[in-house]
């Protein structure tokens, strides 16, 4: 019985090893283009923040430059936050 069990676990243990070494590597069409790099700003400590735009989960777009002179800005991006999930 362990003879059999043995030879059991070997042969499909072979198997996925033969599984995964023929799986066809990916192409390079099918991974995503990559992203330009953002531009480095080198802001030190107490610099005003470069005004930007950001779309809001309602669809309005928002600038920075919007909230010039309140005394407070938030930003929440965290992916999984506002997604139900």
């Amino acid at each position: 019985m362990i003879k059999r069990s043995l030879t059991l676990v070997v042969l499909l243990a072979s198997l996925a090893v033969s599984a995964f070494a023929q799986a066809p590597a990916p192409s390079p069409a099918a991974s995503p283009a990559p992203r330009p790099a953002a531009p480095k700003t080198h802001l030190q400590v107490g610099q005003p923040a470069p005004d930007f735009t950001l779309r809001a989960t309602d669809g309005k777009t928002y600038k920075l430059s919007d909230f010039k002179g309140q005394k407070n800005v938030v930003i929440a991006a965290y992916v999984l936050a506002f997604t139900g999930g």
